[in-house]
């Protein structure tokens, strides 16, 4: 659903504001200032140097926005000269907001870099804004994101209007909630780096061999990232999300990594320790109390040594006590030299009252070893897949967008966020001139994200003119949205629909013995008469709708039906060969209609939600008196909306479970 303005201003009625109040246009250049500016020479300017793909490109003019919105445009080469007043940005630096002074992993202060020119001054706001949900678990207040960002709140609701126009948030009365649907800008790494897809069941097949927690984790900087995680059911279980960051030290997996830093890695690990000596800046693991010293440094190191001569590493209690691990590093395909790489590190996670970090040494290492050594072979065995269909339509969509929402919808902000998606399975790296076929978007649109995305290290050059996504990308709302449920995706959908046709919803799945359904996500109407049905309620399946969605995907693999069909109502179906027509006939159209079997009175549709197989995970229904709709106005008045909703849960389903675990309950 395309985001209510936050306000009723017409397009162009009044200027957008920064943080101290002066007016911007949507690119963040001031009102009266012009756009970005040339150098003496009329080329375009870039920070880093990359952007240099051969010459005669066309750059927005100077009354252009940074997101390419229509206008004139100035055809300029398309050099390396850097901007004027700019200086190249260490890899993964970020403006802090006014008044921070906890850096971010692997920042540097505003000194140390300064944001090109060229950069797009909304999308970084905009990747701000998400940067601190994500801090918050996925959901702040606006006045929350206000203060969090230092952002004037007209520029927040702005940002968050334009960011629930794309489906990134959902905006709840005054609270922000990420939404599923972000996800794919962390799927757009996941799926270029292909680790995941390769190797996630080779882990949870050494999970489940194991009964102990396998993860995957990539480098990031000075810290390493989890991409994978086959955690176990117990009361002591991991926390861990996929797209953590954890600082290398405190990690199996960091000296592993480590082994593979230069000098000025490791100049640059100990600034970080320097400046943030207790972790605070790494949110997913608990802080240190009192600080690092000189010891805790040298003992790293000695660690890094020790992984360089072994070929594995352990962590004991590092992180918190009790929790321990080994790691072994996933080597890459493709050699450097005589030399291959870490790829990727594969971890086994155990906590002191299962294995003593001597025993994960002992009797789990050469099994975890065993299971890298296949990880390796699918790796070296795989070739890569050919280019996957990038996005399309973008730049005609973001254009409606602000056309629809006017001066509420940042265009800018967009657009930028969409040249992230042009990455993808095939597509690893790409040229600017690619990230611009891919996203539609004009080439001084897509340079300008990708100068923004370099200095916030989110793309990192990657070869002859190439770029690449960085792990951070899983920064902007992946970890907490890694965690979410069929009921988490389905609820807020559940909320419009009621809101749509005055009905209670309901989503259901189906119980183990195939015999009930259990409602597992519901949103009442407010009726005086309305359906009475509690959270985890347990039905007989084949008198319910919901039940015969469920069974009649069921039935395609001859899945025995229920056996006891007692008849709860006159109306109740208890023979089973008419039973089984009838189910036949619910998988053919799409959807079941069941009229006074449960309970007298009561009348029911329900349509499915499928995952990205095809299966029929889940039911989506709407209850009602039977005096309220007519069979027929039920087909013809609830059903399409039915089907609109579960269309819209599937796609967000599908995008949450690419690779990640869905749990239905």
């Amino acid at each position: 659903m395309p985001a209510k303005p936050m306000n009723d201003d017409p397009e162009g009625s009044a200027p957008s504001a920064d943080e101290n109040g002066a007016p911007v246009n949507d690119d963040g250049t001031p009102v009266n200032g012009g756009g970005t500016p040339a150098d003496a020479g009329g080329q375009a300017a870039h920070a880093g140097g990359a952007l240099a793909e051969g010459t005669g490109a066309s750059a927005e003019g100077t009354n252009a926005s940074a997101g390419g919105a229509s206008g004139a445009t100035a055809e300029v080469a398309d050099t390396a000269t850097p901007a004027r007043g700019s200086t190249t940005p260490a890899r993964g630096s970020t403006t802090p907001a006014k008044g921070s002074t906890t850096p971010a992993s692997g920042s540097t202060t505003p000194d140390e870099a300064v944001t090109p020119d060229e950069a797009v001054t909304p999308l970084i706001r905009g990747i701000t804004v998400l940067r601190e949900l994500t801090e918050a678990d996925g959901t702040l207040s606006l006045s929350g994101l206000e203060r969090a960002t230092r952002l004037a709140r007209s520029t927040v609701d702005r940002i968050t209007a334009t960011l629930a126009r794309m489906g990134y948030v959902r905006v709840d009365g005054r609270d922000v909630h990420l939404s599923p649907r972000l996800m794919e800008l962390g799927n757009a790494y996941l799926a270029a780096l292909r680790f995941p897809a390769l190797l996630a069941a080779r882990a949870d097949a050494l999970a489940d061999e194991l009964d102990e927690s396998v993860s995957l984790a990539v480098a990031d900087r000075d810290g390493i990232r989890f991409i994978h995680q086959a955690t176990r059911r117990r009361a002591m279980s991991l926390s861990f999300r996929i797209g953590d960051l954890l600082p290398a030290e405190r990690t199996a997996p960091g000296p592993l990594f480590a082994t593979e830093w230069t000098a000025t890695d490791w100049q640059r690990w100990r600034e970080r320790r320097a400046a943030d000596p207790r972790d605070l800046s790494f949110t997913a693991v608990p802080p240190r109390k009192y600080g690092a010293d000189a010891r805790n440094d040298e003992m790293f190191v000695s660690r890094t040594q020790e992984a360089a001569a072994n070929g594995w590493a352990l962590d004991d209690q590092l992180i918190e006590p009790g929790l321990v691990a080994v790691s072994v590093p996933v080597r890459s395909p493709h050699a450097v030299g005589d030399h291959r790489p870490p790829a990727c590190v594969a971890s086994v996670v155990s906590h002191t009252s299962r294995h003593t970090a001597h025993s994960l040494r002992t009797t789990l290492l050469p099994r975890l070893q065993a299971a890298v050594t296949q990880m390796e072979q699918e790796l070296d065995r795989t070739p890569p897949p050919p280019p996957g269909t990038p996005p399309s339509n973008l730049a005609l969509w973001t254009g409606a967008s602000k056309q629809r929402l006017g001066r509420d919808f940042i265009e800018s902000l967009a657009r930028g966020l969409t040249v992230l998606t042009a990455f993808g399975e095939g597509r690893p790296e790409l040229t600017l001139t690619e990230v611009a076929q891919a996203t539609g978007l004009a080439r001084a649109t897509a340079r300008r994200a990708l100068i923004t995305y370099e200095h916030l290290d989110l793309v990192t050059p990657t070869g002859d003119r190439t770029f690449a996504l960085t792990p951070r990308v899983l920064s902007l709302g992946f970890p907490p949205l890694s965690r979410t449920t069929l009921p988490d995706i389905a609820h807020p959908h559940l909320s419009d629909l009621t809101s749509r046709i005055h009905e209670s919803t309901s989503l259901a799945v189906l119980s183990e013995s195939g015999e009930e359904i259990q409602y597992t996500a519901r949103v009442a109407t407010g009726r005086v008469m309305s359906v009475n049905i509690t959270l985890g309620t347990r039905l007989p399946a084949y008198a319910t709708a919901l039940g015969r969605v469920l069974l009649s995907d069921r039935a395609i693999g001859q899945a025995p039906l229920p056996q006891d069909l007692r008849p709860l109502t006159p109306h109740t179906i208890t023979d089973k060969q008419r039973l089984t027509h009838t189910l036949a006939s619910v998988r053919s159209q799409g959807y079941a209609l069941v009229d006074e079997e449960l309970e007298e009175g009561l009348r029911s549709i329900a349509v499915p939600i499928r995952d990205r197989s095809g299966r029929v995970v889940a039911a989506l229904n709407t209850a009602m008196h039977a005096s309220r709709h007519s069979l027929r106005e039920c087909v013809t008045d609830l059903l399409p909306e039915l089907t609109a909703t579960a269309t819209r849960i599937e796609s967000d389903l599908h995008t949450a479970a690419r690779f990640t675990h869905v749990p239905l309950t």
